[in-house]
Parts: structure tokens; sequence; C-alpha cells
């Protein structure tokens, strides 16, 4: 297990890939304390250690440098990050190559200008071309991902890591819902990674970008650059215009480390069902029955207490069952979908069943919500997923609706094929 500090500002994406990475494999990894970005990656004893002065930087525990983000994250993580045969690290470095050269070079060119980094003309000429640029690496993304849970076998690894940690930024401040919306199996994948423990513990909660801010509208605070306050402090001097020097420009290098640690404020967002009709029927305490009780007592006690006014019942269905393959693979499927649907949990209940075996199965299930509509498109953050399923409002009245709650609040019964129930979950 590798143990060692790993030198960074805060919120640098190319730090995060060690961190999750360490998560992964349980390494002993510490933030250097007290490092300023400018100042002490440019000290005498920070580039004895590291020559090129750039940071993430990593010290090992036994005294090793290493100071490439990609390396630092190999060094860091298990064997199962790394692929656990040939074929699969040669996978797994050639999406680190793909993740350093296509993508990240136009995710930069996009962000950067929005962050206020670049702001010569050159960069607002080249602002719209940048947006069809970097349509061509997602889309290579997305093609290879609407077969597959993770970019290289079965399980998270670098190639995960390394290219979601460099589509973060895009994602966070210029991927628009309207821009994302046809990439459904790229947005599929990075939203299951995010919501991952191991990327929560380094990332936090990460905010999808609602709106694309134009060209230079971010702030880029001093701070956020990792300047001291001192030397803030003194930039903010009045001074004479005749004693004034021309300003030095920042290395390149420098300059785009700095844009990296640029951090934007995000709002509370409102309950999208907050709108819509209360009713009688109180979730809370339907789901606290059916966690409870059994079935022969929760959903009776569910269609005594049900508002069909206020509420309503959606039968789901996954459109590419010839895609499901292993059953743990479809598993992993439902579980990302509720996990994207967090914020909707309060308002809702639905059990997602997976009925079949291995290579021969499908996933349909029963929602309830409130309010009459789908209520995925209440929310932009909620229509990941959703498209790839057949929805149909059911008729609470009906003797069918009736059965098929049983069948699915039981996890009982076959399939419309006649497969049987392998396996369920619950959302609530």
């Amino acid at each position: 297990m590798a143990a060692g500090t790993l030198y960074t500002y805060p919120d640098n994406f190319r730090a995060a890939k060690t961190l999750i990475a360490a998560q992964y494999a349980k390494a002993d990894i510490k933030i250097a304390p007290n490092f300023v970005f400018g100042e002490t990656n440019k000290t005498s004893d920070f580039l004895k250690k590291f020559p090129t002065g750039k940071v993430p930087a990593f010290e090992s525990k036994d005294g090793k440098y290493l100071q490439d983000t990609n390396a630092i994250a190999y060094y860091v993580a298990n064997d199962e990050l790394r692929g656990k045969n040939d074929y699969d690290r040669a996978q797994i470095l050639q999406w680190i190559g793909f993740a350093e050269g296509e993508i990240l070079p136009v995710v930069c060119a996009w962000v950067f200008p929005v962050l206020g980094i670049l702001k010569n003309d050159s960069a607002k000429d080249s602002f719209q071309r940048v947006k069809d640029d970097i349509k061509i690496p997602l889309t290579i993304l997305n093609s290879h991902l609407l077969t597959r849970t993770y970019l290289v076998g079965e399980r998270i690894t670098l190639a995960d890591i390394v290219i979601a940690c460099n589509l973060l930024n895009a994602y966070k401040y210029v991927l628009d819902p309207s821009f994302r919306k046809p990439f459904v199996a790229l947005n599929r994948w990075f939203t299951t990674l995010i919501n991952q423990p191991q990327f929560k513990a380094v990332l936090g909660d990460v905010v999808f970008c609602d709106k694309v801010a134009q060209l230079g509208n971010l702030d880029v605070s001093a701070q956020s650059q990792g300047k001291s306050k001192k030397k803030e402090a003194k930039k903010q001097e009045p001074k004479s215009e005749k004693k004034q020097t021309p300003k030095k420009e920042k290395e390149p290098e420098e300059e785009l480390d700095a844009a990296d640690a640029v951090l934007a404020a995000e709002p509370p967002s409102k309950d999208p069902f907050a709108e819509l009709p209360k009713g009688t029927f109180i979730m809370d305490d339907f789901k606290r029955v059916y966690s409870n009780e059994e079935e022969s007592k929760s959903i009776p006690y569910f269609w005594e207490k049900f508002d069909p006014e206020c509420y309503s019942i959606w039968y789901s269905e996954y459109k590419y069952p010839k895609e499901l393959t292993k059953v743990f693979m479809s598993c992993n499927l439902i579980t990302g979908m509720q996990q994207r649907l967090d914020k909707m949990r309060k308002q809702t209940f639905a059990s997602v069943c997976l009925f079949g075996t291995d290579n021969d199965s499908t996933i349909s299930g029963i929602w309830v919500w409130r309010g009459q509509d789908l209520a995925f498109t209440l929310s932009p953050d909620w229509q990941i997923d959703y498209e790839s399923y057949e929805w149909k409002k059911l008729d609470p009245k009906s003797e069918e609706t009736k059965k098929l709650v049983e069948q699915y609040f039981s996890w009982t019964g076959t399939d419309k094929e006649g497969r049987k129930f392998n396996q369920g979950k619950i959302f609530k």
C-alpha cells in the first residue's frame, strides 16, 4: 500500500485522480499542509525534489518523488485499478492517453475563457469552434459506453478515474443540459462515478452546469488561485502612474494550473415538486410502513392512503434488454440511476426489478410520485437515465394496476416473457 504526501492546492482536478485512486486502494496519502501555489512550488527545497515546479507532486514515505499526475495516480492505485491482465492494462493506458491528448485540451480551451483565464481575442475567436471540437471525444466516449458500464472490464479502473476528472470542469461549468443531452450513455457513466463513495469523498457533491457562463463571467479570485493574502494586499496598494512597471506575465503552465483551482458558488436548488399539490398521501408514512411491515400489511396500507388526485403510478421498462449481459452489471445500472435521482426521493417511491439471468434479463419497475405527469421533466438533473426506459401511466382504479403493484412491491412473479424474478432495488 502506497503512503506519502501530495503537494497541491484545493480542488485541483489533477490531484483528484490520485486522491480517488487512493480511496479505492486504501493508500495513506496526506495533503501537504500550508501549500501556497506560486510560492511553495518555487522554493529551492521544492525544486530540488521536483525540478519542473509543477503540481500535483508526490513524495512517498520512503523518499521517492513523482510529478506527472497520471503517474502518481498509477503509483498509489491497486491492481484492480491498474488492470488485471496485459490487455486490460494496455486499454487503460490507451484511455489515459485519450484523456490527456483528446479530452483535456478541448475542455481547457472552453472552460478557461469562461473562467476568465484566457482573455485575448484569439480565445473569443476559438470559443465557438471549441464547442464543436469537444463533441468529437464526447461522441467517442458515448458510443463506447452504450453497451458498457465502465471503460475497461466490469469494474472501475484508472481509465474511468482519469477521464472523469478531466471532464469534471466541463460538466461543472460549460456542458449545460441542452449540450449534454445527446450523450446519454456518457452522462450515465459520469454520474454513476461521481456518486460512488470514493469519488464523493474527494469531490463532494458535483453540481452540473445549468447555464453556461459567457467569456470571463466567472470571477477568478486571487485566493482561489493559491496566492497568499500578503501578495494580494500588496497588489491592491495604490501606485504612482510614473512608477508603474509592466506586469510580468505568468508562465503559461502556471496560469493553467491556477485556473484549475477556481470554484463557482452554486445557489441551493429549488425542490421541483414544491409547486405541486401535496394531497393527503404522506409518502414518508408509507415508506415507514413498507420498511417495517410485511407486504400483506404495507400494500393494503398503500391503497388505503393513496391519493390519486395528487399522486400517480407509473410502469417503466428498459428499452434495450439485448444489451444486458451480466446480472451484477444490470443491477449496477439500476443502482446508478437511483443514485442519480437522489434529490427526488422525498416525493417518490419505486420498486425496480430484474427478471431473468445472465445474458437473458429485463429491467422494469413501478414508480409512485407526486403529480400527474412524468416527474423527470421537472428537473434537468433527473433526465440522465429516464429516456432509456419506456414509461406508462397506470390507472390506480384498475385491477391490472393493483396486480402489478402487488407483484413489484412484493418482488414475486415473472416478466411478460416469463423470466423469473431475480432481484430488486427499492427507491425510497
